[in-house]
């Protein structure tokens, strides 16, 4: 057979299967890819025969934080450039994302329940997948000679501590904070009103909450002084990933914090007072295709749940809301990929065992999914006997790849969570001038150069999928 992104691949073969272990956005995600290669798979999901502190539902691809895959713009932002090339290397997880986006500006956002059903419907009916519900309990069996581990944030201990033993690393872990989320007819819009920042996408995708200077200093008062949950005594020194503090963690590190994070008040005007500039505005993004559940953008917290409808009230717009979920926060764990993984992303210690997803140290439901793809491609490749061949770095999935084997640190140990973002893609080569032969400067200068390294990505990302 003809497979985009393989050339010519050998007729299915009397093999063992790839298994892979988790069922999260890059365990389907993987799985998709080598199946898609004709290979056949063994997905390995333990809920619910297992539970965890975040799930719950027994789906696949079960969106546990934030419902968007964030920008969607290909040509001026690395995570949209990211979107575009999956879709372009037949990705699941965007296919369906797409198929169940809701309004949310330039961003991608998806009805969670939507999305999580599709994926979940696309993988059982595939028929080169089986699904096996139940936990894998420590390393997998020696006779699995191809194996993923994506298991996510929220591996189980018994894997966890087994992944320990045989790679002789020291795991790392820091805590990912859920947002609350509202329901939609319990704002009040005397107060509050609907407006994208700057009017991007269409104009009017976000519900804005302004406060004056007295309500926000009362309210990061609140923040500060409000009940905590307290943490048992294995994760009290765990570090959190600066992408996503809880929003009282950030109030404590300066009372002007907040306000040039998520609560900034620019690029927006109350339109019911168009002449007075907030303070400071809190912003809701819808989070179901019904439009009737909006989160709190920005707003993970580790406030206990009776200080969260307290201290959240406060907001104006938001003094009568209901929560259909109340904020809270969950471990994360990951390995020191770049010490402990090599470029195909497997085990130097028992290279059987590929990984994928967040325990790489990827951060972002798109970077996860990113990764299983590779995992998954590097593995069906590997089934096939044939030679691998990477992302050129001048990609997104190049540079992400790199990020997680080192490619780019001066010291590997000192490896931490990374989005994708511009700073890791290889810098052009050209001098950037206009078209009067200056050179650029400042912005003009950033955008030109963001232009150039996705249309560069592109290019490259064709040869890839065409010789890879």
């Amino acid at each position: 057979m003809t497979q985009d992104g393989w050339g010519t691949i050998p007729a299915l073969m009397t093999k063992k299967p790839v298994h892979i272990i988790g069922g999260g956005l890059a365990g389907c995600e993987a799985a998709w890819q080598c199946a898609q290669a004709d290979v056949p798979v063994v997905l390995h999901e333990m809920r619910p025969e297992r539970g965890t502190d975040a799930h719950v539902t027994d789906a696949l691809a079960e969106l546990v934080c934030s419902n968007s895959f964030r920008s969607d713009d290909y040509e001026n932002n690395a995570v949209g450039l990211l979107h575009e090339e999956m879709r372009r290397c037949g990705s699941l997880i965007m296919s369906c994302a797409d198929q169940h986006k809701v309004p949310a500006g330039s961003a991608l956002a998806v009805d969670r329940v939507g999305f999580s059903e599709a994926v979940t419907k696309a993988v059982y009916e595939h028929p080169l997948i089986e699904v096996a519900r139940g936990e894998v309990a420590g390393l997998p069996p020696d006779a699995w000679d191809n194996v993923i581990i994506a298991t996510g944030p929220l591996t189980s201990p018994a894997l966890s501590e087994a992944i320990l033993a045989v790679s002789g690393e020291d795991a790392l872990a820091f805590f990912d904070a859920l947002a609350p989320i509202v329901h939609r007819d319990t704002i009040d819009f005397d107060q509050a009103w609907f407006q994208s920042r700057y009017d991007k996408g269409d104009g009017a995708d976000y519900i804005n909450c302004p406060m004056d200077q007295a309500q926000y200093e009362a309210f990061i008062d609140a923040l500060i002084d409000g009940d905590k949950t307290e943490f048992k005594e294995w994760e009290k020194n765990t570090p959190y990933f600066d992408g996503c503090l809880p929003i009282e963690v950030m109030a404590e590190r300066g009372r002007e914090t907040l306000r040039h994070g998520p609560m900034k008040p620019v690029g927006l005007t109350n339109a019911h007072n168009p002449t007075v500039k907030p303070y400071a505005i809190v912003q809701l993004r819808q989070d179901n295709a019904l439009a009737t559940l909006y989160n709190m953008v920005g707003f993970q917290t580790k406030l206990k749940y009776g200080a969260q409808q307290v201290v959240f009230r406060m907001i104006p717009g938001l003094q009568n809301a209901e929560f259909a979920r109340l904020g809270g926060i969950h471990r994360n764990t990951f390995i020191n990929a770049p010490v402990v993984l090599d470029n195909d992303l497997r085990l130097k210690a028992q290279p059987r065992l590929r990984f994928a997803g967040q325990i790489t140290g990827v951060e972002g439901y798109v970077e996860s999914a990113a990764c299983g793809l590779m995992a998954g491609r590097f593995s069906a490749g590997q089934y096939h006997e044939l030679e691998l061949t990477y992302p050129p770095e001048t990609t997104a999935l190049g540079a992400l790849l790199a990020h997680i084997t080192g490619g780019h640190l001066v010291n590997k140990k000192s490896f931490q969570p990374m989005n994708i973002n511009f700073g890791l893609f290889p810098p052009m080569a050209t001098p950037l001038k206009d078209e009067h032969g200056n050179k650029l400067r400042g912005k003009d200068k950033t955008r030109a150069r963001r232009r150039l390294i996705t249309v560069r990505a592109l290019d490259d990302l064709t040869n890839w999928t065409l010789t890879g």
